[in-house]
Formats: structure tokens, C-alpha cells, sequence
């Protein structure tokens, strides 16, 4: 996946909105999910939260982005997101980037990348191979990369945890 950076695209809104998505992984950790965080926004409004919970659920689908896509689709009483943004943490993974494409999740905006996830232990890299043929131009959904300087605070964390269970 290729993305650009959109700092000009970024509205204020939306950096209060990325700003909530870094916190709710770095709590995530602290409470035994991974160092993950979501949101889905629609109409300028936060519709739905999510973090990561495949350690503490046993289930390794339980991404922050699909938990956030799951209680979005639920409080929309709708399985489409068309219109709605995507905030999360870091750089979704194949998984999490094709469950927002079956959502039809309008835009993804993201802080850190799979590159800082690696650092901490979460390298997907060789699923992303998988997904770089096509340019992003051609995708159904825009992407773009907001990029914080306190971006890889979660895994900051979740490196410091001396209990983390690895996944």
C-alpha cells in the first residue's frame, strides 16, 4: 500500500480525532489489549471507538479497526460506512485495510506506520507485499498518512510492558 502524506488535506478536527485514536492505544495497553486505536467519524461526529483486543478476547480478527467498524456498523444500524472516515493509530494491516473496503469506509487517515509497528514487534511487512501491486489511485477508498511526533507513543508503551503477552 502506498500512501501519500496529506498534511493539507488534514483538517483540525481530524487531528483531534488522530489525537484520540493514539490514546486510545496507548490506554489499550495499559488495560492488556495491544498498542492499537480506532475511531470511526461521520458527518464531523465520532460515531464509534476501538482498540485492540485479540490477546484479551482470543480472537485474532479483533483488530482496533474492525472493532471500531463492527460497533460503527452497529450504531449506524448499517453494514455500509459509505461517508464515514476511518482514524486509526497506525497504518492499518491487509486484514483491517480490506475490512474497511467491505465497509466502504469513504477515507482512512493514519499516524504511525507498518515500519514503526515492526520496531515493536508487529511486522506485517510481507502481507503488504500483497497488497502493493495495485496504485493506490486506482482504490475505491482514500488513504493518507497524518504523521505525529508522538506517532509510536503506543508501542512505546507496549515495549515498556513488562507482561505484554506477544503476539
Amino acid at each position: 500500500m502506498t500512501t501519500r502524506t496529506a498534511e493539507t488535506g488534514i483538517r483540525e478536527f481530524e487531528r483531534v480525532w488522530m489525537e484520540r485514536a493514539v490514546q486510545l492505544a496507548t490506554d489499550s495497553v495499559a488495560h492488556g489489549g495491544g498498542p492499537f486505536g480506532a475511531l470511526i467519524a461521520k458527518d464531523g461526529k465520532i460515531v464509534a471507538l476501538g482498540n485492540n483486543q485479540v490477546t484479551s478476547s482470543l480472537d485474532p480478527t479483533a483488530h482496533a479497526e474492525v472493532s471500531a467498524i463492527r460497533a460503527a456498523c452497529k450504531e449506524l444500524g448499517t453494514f455500509s460506512l459509505e461517508g464515514c472516515t476511518l482514524v486509526t493509530s497506525c497504518e492499518p494491516c491487509p486484514m483491517c485495510l480490506s475490512s474497511s473496503l467491505w465497509a466502504r469506509v469513504d477515507r482512512l487517515i493514519y499516524a504511525a506506520d507498518r515500519h514503526d509497528a515492526a520496531v515493536a514487534g508487529f511486522d506485517d511487512r510481507k502481507f503488504y507485499d500483497l497488497f502493493d501491486k495495485r496504485p493506490q489511485e486506482l482504490w475505491p477508498m482514500q488513504v493518507e498518512h497524518l504523521d505525529l511526533p508522538h506517532r509510536t507513543q503506543p508501542f512505546d508503551a507496549w515495549i515498556a510492558k513488562t507482561d505484554r503477552i506477544a503476539y
